[in-house]
């Protein structure tokens, strides 16, 4: 074999990844005798950057846990596909009048060839691709389930809507216990029967799991379309970073509310990581209390403000009421002497963040409606305001204040001059106190004196009798928006019959997007699929009817393909279900899933959504879409900073050209700038640099500008490298840096921080350069080693060339001094046994806790070892072979195709640890004499004591020791110590 070249390793590591392809090595049997094992990647959308060296680290976990339990007798499931629809690629297509999907296969193109770069061991053969109608055809079926189903509280999951049609036809909606509208009216069987098709589909929209409404959403006019709140930071989206606006506007919305209480029980049955599990409690916010009305005062028409309350003990201390800017009655209550500063307040206000509004606790603003309404246990006129604060879709999006109990109430009465009526006797021990105990109300009519309990069961037991209110769980989260005005996202199945929508037929699909002159929304403000031509549907003719209606134009979010991608995996060529029941049955749900914490309150939330639904209505056999959840952390990047003079004043004509300093120059300019010799060296180096174009210099501060470049331009790619290649950074077709001058003393240098690593930042290490250079068995090794998996770490280039030695010993144990295959058949000694057993021992175990990084150190601990011992023996370096294969795949097959073997190594057996090999048969017994350590002796562990005692008592140094003195007490402890008592 040739030696451990890095040519030679390319050429094996491309021969092995051809190998797997064309033999199909990782291909999951659809049915088996083997326990199941499915291990899952949260699947990547494919940028046009692809991927950098961040990315794969999850990857590589779960490919060392694949290719571990398939060598431990598992039938693994190890796929890989791509979540292609999404804004980056329909925002490129209106830059440029390509279509989206031509983009978006070409990015998938590079992430597949830079994937199989890195050698995971993926049934290529299950990819899936959201964009792809074969697969979203099946999405479309899903939605269409929802629309065709509510929710039984009574039975506590949700029903086909026909069932639901049975029971209006025989019994009305009296007795039906479901999630539907606040707002749905009652009526008899006989109502149902009277009503026409038109009216009975607008009222079953108000049970349905997907429906139409009024939502306040979040709409980006520069992208025409609504972004969820994930895609939404400080009031502008993270795309382009553009304003973003509240605004009522009809939306489809699913009825994930339906499944708040569940959402929360199952959290107690899987295996994630609590910081998530605590995300989703908060993002879902179970809290019981009391629901409430306060009717407006005259002139307030009859209306009245509903509150959700957790404190409706705290109610005498309420004294003035707050609704949110988007909260439906502020135009109705709001006086005219008042409309224009309530206006003005409320076109500001709705367009803040949500984060914004609930994070700036002593952030006061907000004005009075001019409205009253009335308090409903005194009577008293209590004002109402309207301020941001108050959340629309929080609760009512209405509170009552409380501002002895609350410091954002609090804060609001001090500012606007509002009283502050105290409800308990000592106000600052209750803040501390737990509610739940034992105190004294004061100011609080009948229940003063009271405890919590009591007080709040009398609250809520007259508000109930009275009819003014009522006992309630409330949740915080909302009725997830499910629309997008948007051209690259799956068509909703859905047509207009008279402005009602019905589903199209299921023949009919996949509903396959249309093609459009423009992926922009058109003049009028409707979404781009209204560009289409003859967006039209028949339930006879299908798509394109002359005669049809009108289609929906929205389309799908981004979560909705991602929302059971899982379950396609399990048969991804199925034409008539998106999964065979069989193949549902035997692999279920995901036994390990890795993928970012991000994902807490949007993906991870909606898959568990859409899991429990199709578990309600039959389709698959678990509720749960994932058994463990490991969030990998970040590995970071180190950005190479330079900085740009400020603060300067010049005289001449022309483009001024920007001036950058090095950065030990900087560090002297911030600290010496008051140093007059400093100062005119710097003013006459500028000077002479700007003469030459026609400038000269007439001031300069100690101002500079941070400017973030490409870590190629360094000099080296050292980690800590600090010196820029200004020649070559002033070809860089980002900033200003070709027009600029640069001031350093002997070489430009820069800064370095640990930073994000994303291709905005320019800190981007590309796994291919770090391939080319080392191999992919290096990478794979490298990423592990870089600390837990569940950590951030940094990416230090330096430490590389460290894990690319190791492999190279552990390459050399298999060859002589010139390079010759040298593998013997002799038999190993106790000190190989031992080395070999406690690596099998320590490797499975750390796989097993997902602790990569420790299971590459003790690889490193074990060939050291084997080194040392010249060990070159086939019973010791095949198994540690099969050990290391799972992470280190292509060197590992490599060398198990010179032992002679015709098959790959991951149809072999992981190697059974034996205890025996890790016995000590000897112990080096510390020897004290009269208290004092004196010597040490080394006996066999089964040595008769009798034989011991003879031994020690004749040991020359014993004896010395025992200054001829007789030996009064000889005490042996096996395994541990000898004591001599003279």
């Amino acid at each position: 074999m040739a030696d451990f070249s890095i040519e030679e390793i390319k050429k094996f590591e491309k021969e092995w990844q051809q190998y797997w392809l064309k033999q199909k090595t990782f291909k999951a049997e659809a049915n088996s005798h083997k326990p199941k094992y499915y291990t899952l990647d949260m699947f990547p959308y494919p940028s046009g950057a692809g991927l950098h060296v961040g990315h794969p680290l999850g990857y590589i976990a779960t490919d060392i846990v694949s290719r571990f339990k398939r060598q431990k007798g598992f039938n693994v499931l190890h796929p890989m596909g791509f979540d292609a629809f999404g804004l980056p690629a329909e925002q490129y297509a209106i830059q440029t009048g390509q279509h989206p999907a031509v983009t978006t296969e070409q990015n998938i193109a590079r992430y597949l060839e830079q994937l199989k770069n890195i050698g995971f061991a993926y049934d290529w053969d299950r990819e899936v691709r959201t964009s792809d109608p074969a697969y979203y055809r099946w999405t479309q079926w899903i939605f269409m389930q929802l629309f065709n189903s509510w929710y039984d509280k009574k039975a506590d999951k949700a029903r086909d809507i026909q069932e639901l049609i049975s029971l209006f036809a025989s019994e009305g909606n009296a007795q039906v216990q479901a999630e539907c509208d606040e707002d749905t009216p009652a009526f008899s069987a006989a109502d149902w029967k009277g009503f026409s098709e038109e009216e009975k589909q607008k009222l079953l929209l108000k049970y349905r799991l997907t429906y139409i409404s009024e939502a306040v959403v979040n709409w980006c006019p520069a992208l025409g379309t609504v972004l969820s709140n994930d895609e939404v930071k400080d009031g502008f989206s993270e795309r382009g970073g553009h304003p973003v606006e509240r605004k009522k506007m009809s939306q489809w919305s699913m009825r994930i509310t339906a499944y708040a209480n569940r959402l929360l029980e199952g959290l107690e049955r899987i295996d994630w990581p609590e910081p998530v599990k605590e995300m989703q409690r908060n993002w879902i916010g179970k809290s019981m209390g009391c629901q409430l009305k306060f009717s407006l005062t005259p002139g307030g028409e009859g209306l009245a403000i509903e509150v959700f309350t957790t404190r409706v003990d705290t109610i005498f201390g309420a004294t003035f009421l707050v609704i949110a800017p988007e909260h439906e009655l502020v135009a109705k209550i709001t006086t005219p002497e008042q409309k224009q500063e309530v206006e003005s307040y409320v076109s500001i206000a709705k367009n803040r963040s949500e984060r914004e509004r609930m994070t700036e606790v002593k952030r006061v603003s907000g004005a009075f409606t001019g409205a009253y309404a009335e308090h409903p246990f005194t009577g008293k006129p209590v004002p109402v305001y309207v301020a941001d604060y108050v959340l629309a879709g929080y609760g009512t999006g209405a509170v009552m204040a409380v501002p002895s109990g609350d410091q954002r109430d609090y804060l609001f009465a001090k500012h606007f001059g509002l009283p502050i009526i105290p409800i308990l006797d000592t106000q600052k021990i209750e803040e501390e106190a737990d509610p739940t105990k034992e105190g004294k109300y004061i100011n609080s009519d009948f229940i003063n004196g009271m405890g919590y309990a009591e007080a709040t069961q009398s609250l809520i037991a007259r508000l109930e009798a009275e009819g003014r209110g009522k006992g309630k769980v409330n949740f915080r989260i909302r009725d997830a928006i499910f629309g997008r005005q948007r051209y690259w996202g799956e068509p909703i199945p859905v047509y207009f019959k008279n402005g009602t929508p019905y589903l199209v037929e299921e023949k009919h699909l996949p509903i396959t997007l249309p093609e459009v002159d423009k992926y922009l929304p058109t003049e009028d403000g409707e979404p781009p699929l209204a560009r289409a031509k003859n967006w039209t549907y028949s339930p006879e003719k299908g798509l394109g009817a002359a005669d049809g209606y009108p289609m929906e134009t929205t389309t799908m979010p981004g979560w909705a393909g991602s929302s059971w991608y899982w379950f396609r995996y399990m048969d991804p060529k199925n034409e008539t279900a998106f999964a065979d029941t069989k193949a549902l049955d035997y692999w279920q749900a995901v036994d390990l899933y890795i993928g970012g914490s991000e994902h807490a309150t949007g993906h991870l939330l909606y898959s568990r959504f859409w899991c429990k639904f199709l578990f309600d209505r039959g389709f698959v056999k678990v509720d749960e879409p994932f058994k463990k959840l490991i969030n990998q952390g970040m590995i970071q990047g180190k950005s190479a900073i330079t900085y740009r003079l400020a603060n300067l004043t010049y005289e001449g004509t022309g483009k001024r050209p920007p001036i950058y300093i090095s950065s030990d120059l900087k560090d002297k300019l911030t600290a010496e700038y008051d140093n007059i010799d400093f100062k005119n060296w710097l003013f006459d180096e500028i000077n002479s640099i700007l003469i030459k174009d026609g400038f000269k210099l007439l001031t300069v501060g100690k101002e500079v500008t941070p400017i973030k470049f490409d870590i190629k331009y360094l000099k080296t790619e050292a980690d800590a490298e600090v010196e820029v290649d200004i020649e070559r950074l002033t070809t860089w077709e980002f900033g200003d840096f070709s027009s600029a001058k640069y001031i350093f003393d002997i070489t430009f240098k820069c800064e370095r921080e640990i930073d994000k690593m994303s291709k905005s930042k320019h800190n981007v290490v590309n796994p291919d350069d770090v391939i080319a250079q080392y191999g992919a068995d290096t990478l794979r090794l490298y990423e592990m080693f870089l600390g837990p998996l569940e950590q951030f770490k940094p990416w230090n280039t330096n430490g590389i060339s460290g894990v690319f030695g190791f492999l190279r010993k552990f390459w050399r144990l298999f060859h002589d001094d010139k390079g010759n295959w040298n593998l013997s058949e002799a038999e190993p000694s106790a000190e190989e046994l031992k080395s070999l057993h406690k690596t099998i021992k320590k490797v499975e175990e750390d796989i097993e806790k997902f602790s990569f990084n420790t299971s590459v150190s003790t690889f490193m601990i074990c060939v050291n070892e084997l080194s040392a011992l010249k060990c070159n023996k086939r019973a010791i370096l095949e198994p540690l072979t099969i050990v290391l294969s799972s992470y280190a795949p292509h060197i590992c097959e490599e060398l198990w195709k010179h032992m002679g073997h015709n098959s790959s190594i991951i149809e072999a057996s992981y190697p059974e640890f034996k205890e025996e090999y890790l016995k000590e048969n000897a112990f080096e017994y510390p020897v004290s004499v009269n208290g004092k350590m004196r010597h040490k002796l080394s006996f066999a562990l089964d040595m008769p004591q009798a034989e011991m005692e003879k031994a020690i008592l004749a040991d020359e140094t014993v004896q010395k020791w025992m200054e001829g003195k007789p030996v009064k007490k000889l005490i042996i402890v096996p395994g541990r110590i000898i004591n001599l008592v003279v």
